[in-house]
């Protein structure tokens, strides 16, 4: 095929993952003390946090060419998908963009706790005492139900079709991840809780480079 500009960017989520991968990875050197497997990912990018400026240079890329992988692909797949697998990927590029701007607008105040917040009474306390903690957990909440029912959608409409099988496959991976993580980490002791969550964090930002290699390659 004769690959357009539009196909071309979708690399971007690629790019965005890669950068991504970058900040959990060495954003940790700048944080003393940080122990990867049982502290959250959002203590890298606190308020208070001494690995906030090497986060923000690692991730530079991450946001941005998120978002507008999945903006190119709801774009791209207006007139070529069914209608569910569609509205799959529309709920997908909402969930991006709720958490793009929803985490820059509510960064964590203070480092270490999402860890705090693992117990529901710890963020529900939180909630009527920070207003800007309790919106970074709404936003939460708003992106794990938009991610799991845009999944559920590719899913059930991708198996459906034989010809998107595979994209149905990777977003069944995706939403096991997703569910290993939410799940697990209620669950698991605070000594693994960093684990289980980079394992739900990953699952959207992996799918997200998924489906910009499918624009990439015009979801043929």
């Amino acid at each position: 095929m004769k690959r357009t500009l539009i196909n071309w960017l979708g690399l971007l989520g690629v790019i965005s993952l890669l950068s991504y991968a970058a900040a959990v990875v060495f954003s940790p050197l700048a944080y003393p003390g940080y122990d990867w497997m049982s502290r959250a990912v959002s203590d890298l990018s606190a308020a208070n946090a001494p690995s906030l400026g090497l986060w923000t240079q690692l991730s530079a890329f991450y946001g941005l060419c998120g978002i507008a992988c999945v903006t190119l692909v709801s774009v791209y797949v207006q007139d070529k998908l069914s209608r569910g697998l569609r509205i799959g990927i529309h709920l997908f590029t909402i969930m991006q963009w709720v958490s793009g701007v929803g985490y820059s607008m509510f960064p964590l105040t203070d480092a270490g706790y999402t860890e705090a917040a693992s117990d529901a009474f710890d963020a529900m306390t939180s909630m009527f005492t920070n207003y800007q903690d309790a919106g970074h957990i709404v936003v939460t909440v708003l992106v794990m139900v938009l991610s799991v029912i845009s999944l559920l959608f590719m899913m059930i409409n991708g198996f459906r079709k034989k010809r998107y099988s595979s994209l149905a496959l990777c977003a069944t991976v995706a939403f096991v991840m997703m569910m290993i993580g939410g799940i697990g980490t209620g669950i698991v002791p605070n000594d693994v809780f960093g684990v289980v969550q980079r394992i739900s964090l990953l699952s959207a930002t992996g799918f997200t480079a998924v489906l910009g290699v499918y624009l990439f390659n015009g979801f043929r």
